[in-house]
């Protein structure tokens, strides 16, 4: 029987959240990508370290006093790949459940099957949200086709979130692997927060070159929120901090993209960028706390 995660995080006990990182290969040595993406992101973010496996993970988080939202992407019809087992990450983090959080993911593409296992991941198995991204993945998620997946999510009732903007996955290569930036764009996202106002929504990483669309998005809509990976904040767009000082500030969460980019470079240069001293701790932890549900959870 696969093993069930149940929430240990204190949030009193860290000092952040980070609400993107990636488990990229099983404790099988079964990696979530094909070889050609992993070596194109590689030297797209100049990782040094490109695929830990999670118990590593835990204990470098552990280490530096943050929790971690942890999950991986699964793009089987778009990729000819299987995934990385979710299985297998969510075991990982009910060993660390002090300082992992799990989200699922499923194949939009797959159907009824992905309506199946995203009820399976989250009422068997207790993952706390899920990880779509449509370009990897291939799909238009405004598309009503997957209407029937939102609604299902909306009923289950935790966050998704759904990578938007520039791609790292494929860069440099040619036609970028065959990845599609337009389904990336965060304005598809308005149509599906519209039509399932009870689901939050997360658009991952500042939306470039669409970051305008996303921060009209995210102050229309309560139901959506930003988080803050993939980018140095020293490459932020301008626009993306003034919202994130203002009508955003109780929407923006702290995010790496680890392994690709670590926290210390993103904390350093987050340390030197305009954020107002009031909602440094708002992105840090506390927009994610209220967000995954955390307050008053303490340890277990």
């Amino acid at each position: 029987m696969s093993a069930r995660y149940e929430l240990g995080v204190d949030p009193d006990a860290v000092s952040a959240i980070d609400m993107h990182v990636h488990i990229e290969v099983d404790g099988h040595g079964h990696a979530s990508l094909p070889d050609s993406l992993t070596e194109a992101s590689s030297a797209y973010f100049k990782a040094e370290d490109r695929s830990p496996d999670i118990d590593t993970i835990a204990a470098r988080y552990r280490e530096w006093g943050m929790a971690a939202v942890v999950f991986t992407v699964d793009a089987r019809t778009a990729l000819k790949h299987e995934p990385n087992s979710i299985e297998d990450l969510i075991a990982g983090a009910a060993r660390n459940n002090d300082v992992l959080i799990p989200f699922g993911s499923v194949d939009p593409r797959t159907g009824a099957e992905a309506i199946a296992r995203a009820e399976y991941l989250a009422g068997e198995l207790g993952v706390r949200g899920f990880k779509f991204h449509p370009s990897l993945q291939g799909f238009d998620p405004s598309n009503p086709q997957f209407h029937a997946l939102w609604a299902a999510l909306e009923r289950i009732g935790l966050p998704c979130i759904f990578h938007t903007g520039q791609n790292g996955m494929g860069a440099g290569l040619p036609g970028g692997g065959g990845i599609k930036l337009a389904y990336s764009n965060p304005l598809l996202l308005d149509d599906v927060a519209a039509d399932f106002p009870n689901l939050p929504i997360i658009m991952a990483h500042p939306s470039v070159p669409w970051q305008e669309e996303a921060n009209s998005i995210a102050t229309h809509k309560a139901n959506v929120y930003i988080d803050l990976s993939g980018w140095s904040p020293k490459y932020f767009p301008e626009s993306l901090v003034k919202a994130s000082n203002r009508m955003l500030q109780d929407k923006v969460l702290f995010g790496t993209d680890y392994p690709l980019i670590t926290p210390q470079k993103w904390l350093g240069a987050f340390e030197q960028q305009s954020f107002a001293d009031e909602v440094r701790p708002k992105i840090l932890k506390d927009n994610a706390v209220r967000l995954l549900g955390l307050a008053g959870s303490g340890s277990r």
